[in-house]
Formats: structure tokens, sequence, C-alpha cells
């Protein structure tokens, strides 16, 4: 069972930048689908980032939510089977709980999430 930590997350203001890292503990991580979501107080968790991945290692399409495009930036480092994203000009929309998933041999597995705060 693959298992992911994340870390990276804190307080910043706005216009900052944060990087994300989400380390998983199996090598099976870096040939599934993988990327984060948010869940921001009193509202439901949604996708910030998903790269695709379709059996092997090399990265598939890239999908962002409309509210991170041109500001979020998700990569991957297959050797070190670590995700990332690089969230850059944060907002204060932008304060949520950050969950790095993969969707993996037919089930989502979660990180325990990681705490990203925007203040003005």
């Amino acid at each position: 069972q693959v298992q992911l930590v994340e870390s990276g997350g804190g307080s910043v203001q706005t216009g900052g930048s944060l990087k994300l890292s989400c380390a998983a503990s199996g090598y099976i991580f870096s040939y599934c689908g993988r990327g984060w979501y948010r869940q921001a107080p009193g509202k439901e968790r949604e996708m910030v980032s998903w790269m695709n991945s379709y059996g092997t290692t090399k990265v598939g399409t890239i999908n962002y939510a409309d509210s991170g495009k041109g500001r979020f930036t998700i990569s991957t480092d297959n050797a070190k089977h670590t995700l990332y994203l690089q969230m850059n000009s944060l907002k204060t929309e932008d304060t949520a709980v950050y969950y790095c998933s993969t969707l993996c041999r037919g089930s989502w597995i979660w990180g325990q999430g990681t705490q990203v705060t925007v203040s003005s």
C-alpha cells in the first residue's frame, strides 16, 4: 500500500510562494495518476492539479483548476517518488488544507494534508 506524506505548507502573505512536496513510500506511485486537492473551511474538497500517468513513468497530460492556472505548477521526481506543487502569487482564497492523492490500481490514496494559510 502506497503511503503519502505531504510537507511544505505554512503561512505566507498574499503574493508569496510555497512549494509543497508529497513523498510516496512505494515506487508504484510513479506509474499512477497523482495530484493535489485542497479543502477550505466549509467547502468541498476540490482538485488543484492532476498529473496523468498511463502505466509508465512518463508524465501524461496535466490538468489545473482554473483558480491555479498560471500560478501553480505540478511536477514530479520519479527517482525520489515525490510530487511537487509550486504555488506562486498566492491569494487569500488559496487558504486551505492541501492533500496529495493518487489513483493507483483502482484505489484512491490520500495523504494527511498540509495547511496553507495566505494572509493579506
